[in-house]
């Protein structure tokens, strides 16, 4: 597995890594109706595109296929965190967490942030992030539980 920067060409691998981890992984911890909304079939592949690379993407891939995605802003906040259930439990999301870590230093960020699904927060819990509010936001009308949590970087 390597990490590279996010091409344009990476649009659809990483858009079907994050309807897949929407629609199984995540399908433990939410209803049908809340994957529904979050893992819509609407989502425009060019908006993914634009998005991903002006967020900082970053793929884990291994030859052709894109395992996983991450990003993180010059904030130290990550909005993107997204694992193929195929590849589940190999390294890929803690690869790309200790990636973004990498890139918040570098731009000066002191603390990590991200709003973490019910399903991820176990994972950014066990990397030392910690639970600062739970959030329900509602998404196409539906709503979620999702966790603000925060990490310091000293």
């Amino acid at each position: 597995m390597i990490l590279r920067a996010y091409d344009e060409s990476d649009a659809e691998a990483t858009l079907r890594v994050f309807l897949r981890a929407v629609r199984v992984t995540a399908s433990k911890d939410y209803s049908p109706e809340q994957i529904a909304a979050w893992g819509s079939d609407d989502i425009p592949l060019d908006v993914w595109a634009v998005k991903r690379l002006q967020t900082g993407t970053v793929v884990a891939v291994e030859g052709d296929e894109v395992l996983g995605f991450s990003d993180v802003d010059e904030r130290g906040y990550v909005d993107m965190m997204f694992v193929d259930p195929a590849v589940t439990r190999r390294g890929v999301a803690s690869a790309l967490l200790e990636h973004v870590t990498r890139a918040a230093r570098e731009h000066g960020a002191v603390e990590l942030t991200t709003y973490a699904s019910l399903t991820a927060r176990p994972f950014f819990e066990k990397h030392g992030f910690v639970v600062v509010e739970e959030r329900q936001p509602v998404l196409r009308g539906v709503s979620l539980t999702n966790f603000s949590m925060r990490k310091p970087l000293a």
